[in-house]
């Protein structure tokens, strides 16, 4: 045992509690991160997975740092290794390109025979890794169904269309309204959190009861888009 250890040592033995608290902090100081962006961020642009590269890559930069340990050839020859990987692939996804740096990273421990190291960072990063997976963070259902349709009456009258919507949802938004010229009525659009998803079919048929309802089409919406 001590000669797998040896190589951690440099000047001093490796203070395991110190890695392990040190890539702790640099996981729960990236979900606070990761937290504050999926509250404020607005747009269309969302993107789950960058999300989750939010929390993982403190981690990796936290554990690069434990490698390195004020090691300049190491240094460079991190970045050489990294600029190879960038160079011969284009990685269009954050949460891709924190999985190479994690392997390359996991990699130079080993290389430069910091097992422990190596150890400690591969079974964290994977156990936050399959935590981020299994629990689906980042996921943000702020509605689940679209539905799409042709007002015909007034709009002061159009409370009775919101009961209705509101009968079947929690939290209806009128996401679109189109008036056109020459053109009787409005072409409506409201995002819905429904309070159950299966009775969909009953929402849109109390809906096309409705006088001056008409054209009424709905899709469902398991998350948030990604672009």
């Amino acid at each position: 045992m001590n000669e797998f250890f040896v190589h951690d040592y440099s000047l001093a033995p490796t203070n395991v509690p110190a890695v392990l608290l040190g890539l702790l902090l640099a996981f729960l100081g990236g979900h606070v991160i990761a937290w504050i962006y999926m509250l404020t961020h607005t747009g269309l642009s969302y993107s789950r997975s960058f999300v989750n590269s939010l929390i993982i890559i403190p981690i990796v930069v936290a554990l690069v740092m434990m490698v390195l340990s004020n090691n300049l050839v190491t240094a460079f020859g991190l970045m050489a290794v990294f600029a190879i990987v960038r160079f011969r692939n284009i990685l269009r996804d954050t949460l891709d390109t924190t999985y190479i740096l994690a392997v390359i990273v996991i990699g130079m421990a080993c290389g430069t025979m910091k097992f422990a190291t190596a150890i400690l960072g591969c079974a964290v990063l994977s156990f936050i890794m399959l935590y981020l997976w299994a629990t689906g963070f980042g996921r943000r259902l702020r509605y689940d169904m679209i539905v799409n349709l042709h007002w015909s009456r007034p709009l002061s009258e159009m409370p009775e269309l919101r009961a209705t919507l509101e009968r079947h949802s929690t939290r209806p938004i009128l996401a679109s309204q189109r008036t056109h010229e020459g053109y009787q009525g409005t072409d409506l659009s409201y995002r819905l959190l429904m309070r159950d998803p299966e009775r969909t079919e009953e929402l849109l048929s109390d809906l096309r009861s409705l006088a001056g309802v008409s054209r009424v089409t709905g899709m469902r919406a398991e998350e948030e888009s990604e672009i």
